[in-house]
């Protein structure tokens, strides 16, 4: 079986050839090659084309055999699937390690495609090939600029490893990462998986130096046992999140269809995520909002919740999730709630959730989040109302009046403000190591809202609504339960 050596291959290559690259720019040949272009692989770029033309500007090579030895590490397969063997004998002799395969027509098309992919393994191991796919998207490397793939996007770098049976999840996890600017280290299609699949990559993902969190999307597993064997091994390491699809009997004939992979029955698989210590996501939103979590913030020392918003509706509807959830919304505790009477008008609401009542002046909300976070009782916040105040900024900017009658002022302190009270959340969040999570329909609505912006450049995700940000927090909370029962220890 491939190495480590050979995932490194695959990741950090020294040089790349996209075999079968082609001049129409709807061919996969041609996105590949320009993806690797556009994203700045630092490494040696070769390519490959029967004809020999010109694509993209560049000169083209007309077989592997012409690759300088040892020049490169992996290939980009596009070539047809009845050439593929001789691709992979050609580029195994110019010392390459490593092939992801885009070409379609193996197990997903039937028998015969089933045994020219077993076929296509058994030759692989031979040659001392790692092979990746078949009926794959790509792979993306962000320490080494690699967006070796045929679809968008490529992401911003950051420290999610994601790994998928399906092409299209790995683009929906990376076009979240870039709309919250919350990074991606690698990024990888198994395709049918035919030599290697998701839990070998979460392996490797797991003593990665640039990953700290894995995200993966299964659709079934060939042995269960030893995938939860694995998948134990690897959440002791690093927090794993788990996306299935096949969950329900419609879902898993699509399955058989999309990657020739037979479902598991769900609720084996979610009994075998949670004793393997894997956060089980129940959709494409909460499984990237968990990874985004478990890679921005400090586990919850407990399940202590304090709420603090700038108006109350918010505040009632997060009560409301909470209480279906294993966190405590907290009594507030007479010191802090002393403490608080000093820092607010008289008419806050005196409990929690927290609700500021409209009674902000330039330091109330850094003042009020200092004193909840720095309390030895409070486990996490939950930060609600941040943007209103730059929204209405926003619609006095596009108004008629504009910069008059002190519009242009106001507008700007309320940027400012907002902007500043994200970057206070994030500081005091890492200076007690306790969650601080910020939420606003704004992140949606608009995402160039000075708050929203602010929580992206701390670093953090900002969640679209109340409810998400209970909803990642709980999963955190799991995570930090379950690596306690076990006697691990808890990152920082």
């Amino acid at each position: 079986m491939p190495g480590p050596g050979h995932y490194q291959a695959l990741f950090d290559p020294r040089g790349i050839v996209v075999a079968g690259a082609s001049t129409h720019p709807g061919k996969f040949g041609f996105v590949a090659l320009h993806n690797i272009l556009a994203a700045g692989y630092r490494g040696a770029i070769f390519a490959t084309n029967r004809d020999g033309s010109d694509v993209l500007g560049r000169p083209t090579l007309r077989s592997l055999d012409d690759v300088p030895a040892g020049a490169a590490d992996l290939v980009f397969v596009c070539t047809p699937a009845s050439t593929n063997p001789d691709v992979l004998r050609q580029a195994a002799a110019r010392g390459i390690r490593a092939a992801f395969i885009a070409s379609a027509g193996y197990a997903e098309a039937g028998a015969a495609g089933r045994q020219a992919q077993d076929d296509l393994v058994e030759l692989a191991d031979q040659l001392d090939l790692l092979i990746v796919g078949p009926n794959g998207q790509g792979v993306v490397s962000t320490p080494s600029s690699l967006c070796a793939q045929i679809v968008a996007p490529y992401p911003p770098p950051g420290v999610i490893g994601i790994a998928s049976q399906s092409g299209n999840l790995v683009s929906s996890f990376m076009n979240l990462a870039c709309a919250a600017q919350v990074g991606v280290s690698r990024a990888v299609s198994a395709g049918n998986a035919a030599q290697v699949g998701v839990i070998d990559f979460l392996e490797f993902y797991a003593d990665d130096p640039a990953t700290e969190v894995a995200l993966a999307y299964v659709e079934g597993i060939d042995d269960g046992v030893a995938f939860a064997r694995r998948l134990r091994a690897v959440t002791e390491k690093i927090p794993v999140v788990v996306l299935k699809g096949g969950a329900s009997a419609t879902g898993a004939r699509a399955a058989a269809s999309h990657t020739g992979s037979l479902a598991s029955d769900d609720r084996v698989f979610d009994g075998m995520c949670r004793q393997a210590g894997a956060v089980r996501a129940a959709n494409v939103e909460d499984a990237f909002e968990a990874a985004a979590t478990l890679a921005t913030q400090p586990p919850p020392p407990g399940p202590r919740v304090v709420v603090i918003t700038t108006v109350g509706g918010w505040g009632v509807v997060t009560a409301d999730a909470l209480s279906t959830t294993s966190l405590q919304l907290m009594a507030l505790p007479e010191d802090l709630r002393a403490t608080l009477d000093d820092l607010l008008p008289p008419r806050w609401s005196r409990s929690n959730p927290i609700d500021i009542a409209g009674g902000e002046t330039k330091d109330t909300v850094p003042n009020v989040l200092e004193a909840v976070i720095a309390h030895q009782d409070v486990d996490a916040v939950i930060l609600l109302g941040m943007g209103i105040q730059s929204n209405q900024g926003r619609l006095e900017e596009n108004g008629p009046f504009f910069p008059e009658f002190g519009l242009e002022r106001i507008a700007g302190f309320h940027e400012r403000q907002d902007h500043r009270y994200a970057s206070v959340a994030a500081d005091l969040s890492v200076r007690h190591q306790k969650p601080v999570l910020t939420a606003t329909e704004l992140a949606i609505a608009d995402p160039e809202n000075a708050a929203v912006r602010g929580v992206r450049e701390s670093g953090r995700y900002c969640y679209p609504s109340a409810h998400r940000a209970v909803v990642a927090l709980e999963h955190t909370w799991w995570r930090a339960r379950w690596r306690r029962a076990r006697g691990l220890d808890l990152p920082t």
